[in-house]
């Protein structure tokens, strides 16, 4: 589990970051006639909050691992 974590941190802090980014939205903004599917509960917000926050670590874990692995192999010429 403890190895998940650490292989996994850039994309489950961005799955934190987006849940919590999600969960004030819908605080802050919302919406107001409740015929927002997304936005009308806080639990659809903060999920969807969520996925996007898990992608974009995601994205910027391999953009990191791809950018260590080109620098690994840079010196092996």
């Amino acid at each position: 589990m403890k190895g998940f974590i650490i292989r996994h941190k850039w994309a489950l802090l961005g799955l934190l970051a987006g849940a919590v980014a999600g969960f004030l939205y819908w605080r802050l903004v919302g919406c107001t006639s409740g015929s927002c599917p997304i936005r009308s509960v806080w639990y659809w917000s903060t999920l969807w909050g969520a996925a996007m926050g898990y992608l974009l670590g995601d994205f910027v874990q391999d953009l990191i691992h791809r950018r260590k692995h080109r620098n690994e192999n840079a010196g092996e010429v």
